[in-house]
């Protein structure tokens, strides 16, 4: 699932960011790709970091979101933040400070993010909500061990 912001999401999303520098870089490339978020992640990774090759099949959004994923839904702080803000979403500095703290809980697991990228990353999580975020693609549970499982009170 590709996710887009619409043109008025991005504007009144710039605009609340208006005086965060980083995410201005951000926006202007989620502009020039319609809004597609992970086309624009793909492009700012790229023009920070170089251009990254991988398997076929594999997506750096997608692994960067799984290891984000992994930092992010247990961390009471910015779970606490992301609700924050979803309470009051015309707050630029709570916005802010999600993108900031995002870039911290990062940087202390080792997965290097820009606050540009963090942005991108911060708006994905906003639009779709951080509970779908933790888990729409968690991984399936092994349909062995339901069975397994009765095996062991049989």
């Amino acid at each position: 699932m590709d996710v887009q912001l619409s043109t008025d999401e991005i504007k009144a999303k710039q605009q609340l960011l208006q005086e965060y520098e980083p995410a201005q870089e951000a926006f202007a490339i989620l502009e020039k790709n319609q809004g597609r978020l992970e086309t624009s992640f793909d492009e700012l990774w790229e023009e920070k970091n170089g251009r990254q090759t991988f398997a076929k099949g594999k997506s750096l959004w997608k692994v960067m979101l799984g290891e984000l994923r992994k930092e992010l839904c247990g961390d009471d702080g910015f779970r606490g933040k992301v609700k924050e803000y979803t309470n009051n979403p015309g707050s630029a500095p709570l916005l802010t400070g999600l993108i900031v703290s995002l870039v911290g809980i990062a940087g202390a697991n080792g997965l290097p993010l820009d606050p540009a990228i963090a942005t991108i990353v911060v708006l994905y999580i906003v639009k779709i909500g951080l509970n779908t975020f933790c888990e729409y693609t968690e991984p399936e549970t092994d349909p062995k061990l339901p069975a397994a499982e009765d095996e062991k009170e049989k």
